[in-house]
């Protein structure tokens, strides 16, 4: 039997190892944006996730691919004898709730669910987007440090590694450039190039101003999603406070009751 402490340290670690499914259009961790509900650990350390997206009709291939990444993440922890990860108010939740808990391969799943769609070529579409816009805070970073075209072009890894960053955002998409350079596999040695496109080209000094404003079209596009789904989240899951006899006919009228509450205030 696990007590209170040892669930409530089990609980911390599953919601750990949940800040690496990203949302995929925004490249921002599911726990950062809010979507997480709740994280139950039970004593014979199966782990139930519940989470919920900004609007009933997000994406359903967005929710396919979070869904499929939080139980990736859940099931890798060693300690983890079942993961069970459920999708709230969701146009399509039962749906991705059948076919994420299936057992079935998620390729499969996934063509049946997203009009034939390959789950490979949607991760890798948003993958690219997640590189362009982490490469991007990198290496405007380095010409705030003073590093001239030619030098940031012809940067090899080990450099890049060893360079500290003054600034928060440069600190925190480092570390998440490098992991992305490390799975496409466009840099592995110390003399690698840092900063290959994508595709693995290499940048020409003369392009970098270009290539800039390329990668600035994709990072302002990502942002201003982000911010349109939080602000919808916000609008749709606020909190309030409810009085200990329930929501009155107000409450419901001004959208002061989030749904789940909505219902279990008719139940």
């Amino acid at each position: 039997m696990l007590d209170a402490i040892q669930k409530a340290e089990l609980e911390l670690e599953v919601r750990g190892c949940l800040d690496a499914v990203t949302d995929p259009e925004l490249d921002e961790p599911i726990t950062d944006m809010g979507f997480i509900e709740h994280i139950e650990v039970t004593d014979e350390r199966k782990v139930r996730v519940e989470f919920r997206l900004p609007t009933y009709w997000c994406s359903p291939n967005f929710a396919f691919l979070m869904a499929f990444g939080i139980r990736q993440e859940v099931s890798a922890l060693p300690w983890v004898t079942a993961a069970d990860v459920q999708l709230h108010d969701h146009c399509f939740g039962d749906e991705v709730n059948a076919g994420v808990n299936s057992g079935r391969a998620y390729h499969d799943i996934f063509a049946e669910h997203c009009d034939g769609a390959r789950l490979d070529d949607v991760v890798e579409k948003f993958l690219a987007k997640a590189y362009d816009r982490r490469q991007e805070t990198v290496l405007l970073g380095l010409q705030a440090l003073g590093h001239t075209p030619r030098e940031i072009v012809s940067m090899p890894l080990a450099t890049l590694i060893g360079i500290d960053f003054d600034g928060e955002e440069e600190k925190r998409q480092k570390p998440r450039y490098l992991e992305l350079l490390e799975v496409r596999g466009l840099a592995h040695d110390d003399d690698d190039p840092a900063f290959p496109t994508w595709e693995g080209q290499p940048i020409e000094a003369a392009e970098l101003s270009e290539h800039l404003a390329r990668l600035r079209s994709t990072r302002i596009n990502m942002e201003f999603n982000g911010a349109l789904c939080r602000g919808l989240a916000k609008t749709r899951y606020k909190e309030v406070e409810i009085g200990p006899d329930g929501p009155t006919l107000i409450d419901f009228i001004a959208g002061r009751v989030p749904p789940r509450k909505e219902a279990a205030a008719r139940g």
